[in-house]
């Protein structure tokens, strides 16, 4: 950690001496070339492209409403401007003594220009040289799937998606290591904690989102995020001008129906409004392979033969959720850039087959919520002096969860049913849960010349929960006569040095507060016998990120950050079913390292992109979910664990050529290891589970891809698409690896998947069909011990966009 902490000081030093020369030079007499880059084809936005004055140092990245600012001596230069997808836009330009001048530069979309080169590297222009170990995945490629936005994400190195079933299920995304809550969602740059089961990422339609962020391990402050593991933004459609319908449905196995329809005008005074409507449903009837408890046929008796194993088909898991998203306001004034008001309304339903095994069967335990989310927006470049770009995000969200388990029966898995004289299948309950939370964020960046650049964010949430039941008690797991509350301010500030093309360096503090107050077990096994308690955290955390390009299409990036990730409202609380939450939990915080080296470079009709990254984790207090069991009732319980340890890598590769082929793929290796060397109040005992590999979390896993398109078929504008994709996944144990007999361990096995599909679009993707077959040669797949996933299925789409592009 010395070495980090030395290479930021001579970085600093280096960034002062640059400074210094920056001071000098602006005694000479400077002029101003700003404006704004548009397409000649609709006069929409272009965002991120590069300017630069030929045969100098003095260059700009537009920004994303597509403005610039670019400082030079006065006189007569070459200006060249390029952006992917648009041909090389060059203009003779003179700049005046003391004055600035203002263009609107149109560029001309290239057509035949190598689209794979996006594709290839999974990243943008603004992203690639940023300082962080940053993806940016465009999503518009994948517009025509019926796979959801967190399917996609599987694609990137060092993800995974580990869903517990079908369409709906509870999921995690789990990112270089960590998962669940150490993973934190963002839409637009608005926190997605507490926005309710409907808009779960793996809920989401792919054509939600235009591109998807992630940033891995050390976040900006403009995130406010606590998050150790990472961000995920989810960036979605905002058309500058004109208007746009893009409207989809699918269909599928196991009765499987999804729709999407986006609607956005901005009409020329600047009025605009954004609609956003999804639904998904399905049955999720899949067959899976378990061993059956028996009735008697009197009803009395039962027996279980593990040994004896039957293909059954799932009868309780259909799910159903609908969302409606709808803003309005206005974009492009002087005083405002994009000005909106928003309400979200979903609602889901969702029938609960299994406990946290598959050998627990339910028959009519069910869940249904909905909730409201009225929401502000606001964003202005330049206010009210040149530089100073400030966003402001808030929104409050009232949801409602309903648990319901009253059924007098138990269930096997042929559907039989016997009488059982007691209420609830798991615990009797009928109860409903209020959830507020409201959430602001401000972030206020300025630019001091071309070089530096100031970001201060400030995160505010407050949420509380209150839960009633329609019959007598609590469950086994919470006490509803007790409010669950939290509260959370999060103040980040970073500087950015930006002197050249060539490299970068960013370092930042970030300031984290949290109060607590809930119902915490006095008893030994964390269950039950509950008092109201509460708790304050205050931390400081810190971090410095560069990067420098070696040579061309060569990069290297460094960052580092100590960071802290405060306790989530599921972590806290539970979820008064399935779930024991933990009131006095610890935050945990880490040091995090990250190291990428980056090659990206067309080869002319080719291009390579090939990347390798290194990861370390020092993580103190980690919070690790468990399974236990009380009373017969299995449930899932969090606890702070102590130190955990992470060293991993993962290398991604690509291959392109022309806009005909791209073939790629990521290998990921995670080692996580328990690093708490002695058991807790015992300095001599050493513990048994010390230099183990953390239970229950995938540590070798990879994805391959390889695309065929061929443009022109048939017609001028009509695409042709064929997609193969694979996902391999190492065995990794439930338990601790070196405990119990090796021929008898929990494992989740080693499982290889395939996926085909193949799309045609016309008339420049104005009406698409598609066919999916996924799992194709029919695997078993698990991503949690014991709960299978679905065999092999199949999707068809019909899609549809109309407008401006």
């Amino acid at each position: 950690m010395r070495n980090i902490y030395f290479t930021v000081k001579h970085c600093a030093l280096i960034g002062i001496c640059i400074l210094m020369q920056h001071i000098s030079a602006s005694a000479q007499e400077k002029a101003v070339l700003s404006g704004k880059i548009i397409s000649a084809e609709d006069s929409s936005i272009i965002d991120f492209a590069d300017i630069f004055l030929k045969g100098t140092e003095y260059w700009y990245s537009a920004d994303k409403n597509g403005e610039f600012r670019l400082e030079a001596p006065a006189g007569t230069y070459i200006m060249i401007v390029s952006a992917v997808g648009f041909k090389p836009y060059k203009e003779e330009v003179t700049l005046p003594g003391g004055n600035g001048i203002r263009k609107t530069i149109a560029m001309k979309p290239d057509h035949h220009q190598l689209d794979e080169v996006v594709v290839v590297s999974n990243r943008s222009s603004h992203v690639q040289r940023s300082a962080f170990n940053a993806l940016d995945l465009s999503v518009k490629e994948m517009h025509n799937s019926s796979k959801s936005l967190g399917e996609t994400l599987s694609q990137l190195p060092g993800l995974k998606l580990r869903e517990s079933g079908g369409v709906g299920s509870d999921a995690q995304l789990s990112l270089d290591g960590f998962s669940g809550k150490h993973v934190k969602i963002f839409i637009d740059g608005v926190p997605q904690e507490g926005a309710g089961a409907a808009l779960d990422i793996n809920n989401l339609p792919v054509n939600f989102a235009e591109r998807i962020e992630v940033y891995k391990g050390v976040v900006p402050v403009g995130f406010g995020s606590d998050a150790l593991g990472g961000v995920i933004n989810i960036v979605t459609k905002k058309r500058r001008r004109g208007w746009h319908l893009d409207a989809s449905y699918s269909y599928g196995s196991f009765n499987t129906h999804k729709s999407y329809v986006n609607f956005n005008q901005t009409f020329r005074n600047g009025l605009t409004y954004e609609v956003n409507a999804f639904q998904n449903y399905s049955d999720n009837d899949y067959f899976i392979d378990n061993y059956i408890t028996e009735f008697s046929e009197d009803g009395v008796s039962e027996s279980t033969d593990r040994n004896k194993i039957y293909h059954v088909r799932r009868f309780n898991d259909r799910f159903h959720n609908e969302a409606v998203i709808g803003k309005i306001g206005v974009t492009g004034k002087s005083w405002a850039d994009r000005l909106m008001v928003g309400m979200n309304y979903s609602h889901f339903y969702k029938e609960i087959q299994t406990g946290v095994y598959q050998y627990i069967v339910f028959g009519e335990k069910h869940r249904r919520g909905h909730s409201f989310v009225p929401s502000l927006e606001y964003s202005k470049r330049d206010l009210f002096t040149k530089g100073l770009d400030v966003r402001l995000n808030a929104n409050y969200n009232h949801n409602i969860t309903m648990n319901i388990d009253t059924s007098s029966y138990k269930y096997n898995w042929l559907g039989e049913r016997k009488y059982t004289g007691s209420r609830g299948e798991q615990s009797y309950q009928d109860n409903r849960s209020k959830n507020t939370n409201w959430n602001a964020t401000l972030t206020a960046s300025y630019r001091l010349g071309k070089a530096h650049t100031f970001t201060l964010n400030h995160v505010t949430s407050a949420f509380r929960r209150t839960t009633r039941s329609k019959v007598d008690g609590s469950t086994q797991l919470s006490d509803f006569s007790i409010p669950k509350v939290t509260r959370k301010n999060i103040t980040g500030l970073s500087y950015r040095l930006m002197p050249s093309k060539k490299w970068n360096l960013t370092a930042f503090g970030k300031y984290y507060n949290q109060y607590n107050r809930g119902p915490v077990s006095q008893s030994s096994d964390g269950v039950g016998n509950y008092v109201e308690m509460s708790r304050t955290t205050n931390a400081f955390g810190y971090g410095a990120a560069g990067t420098y390009f070696i040579i061309k299409g060569l990069q290297v990036k460094l960052s580092y950050e100590k960071a802290y990730r405060l306790p989530t409202t599921d972590e806290l609380f539970g979820d008064e079913d399935l779930e024991a939450g933990k009131t006095d939990l610890r935050p945990e915080n880490s040091d995090n390292v990250n190291l990428n080296l980056i090659f990206n470079r067309p080869f002319g009709k080719h291009a390579v992109y090939v990347e390798g990254a290194f990861i370390f984790r020092d993580t103190k207090d980690y919070i690790q979910r468990g399974l236990s069991t009380v009373s017969g009732m299995s449930y899932g319980f969090y606890e702070n664990h102590g130190r955990v340890r992470t060293l991993g890598y993962n290398i991604s590769a690509r291959y392109s050529f022309s806009r005909w082929l791209s073939v790629g793929g990521t290998f990921n290796n995670i080692n996580v290891r328990d690093n708490e060397r002695y058991v807790a109040g015992n300095s001599q005992q050493e513990s048994a589970t010390y230099g183990q590999r953390m239970p229950n979390l995938p540590y070798m896993f990879a994805s391959f891809d390889a695309t065929f398109t061929w443009h022109d078929l048939f017609a001028d504008g009509n695409v042709l698409t064929i997609t193969y994709d694979g996902y391999y996944q190492h065995d990794f144990p439930l338990y601790w690896e070196r405990f119990g007999d090796p021929a008898s361990k929990s494992v989740v096995p080693e499982q290889l998947s395939h996926n085909l599909s193949i799309s045609y679009s016309l008339q420049n993707g104005r009406y698409n069909i598609s066919l999916e077959c996924r799992n194709l040669t029919d695997e078993k797949l698990y991503d949690n011990f014991s709960l299978q996933k679905a065999g092999r299925a199949f999707y068809a789409k019909l899609r549809v966009y109309f407008g401006n592009r």
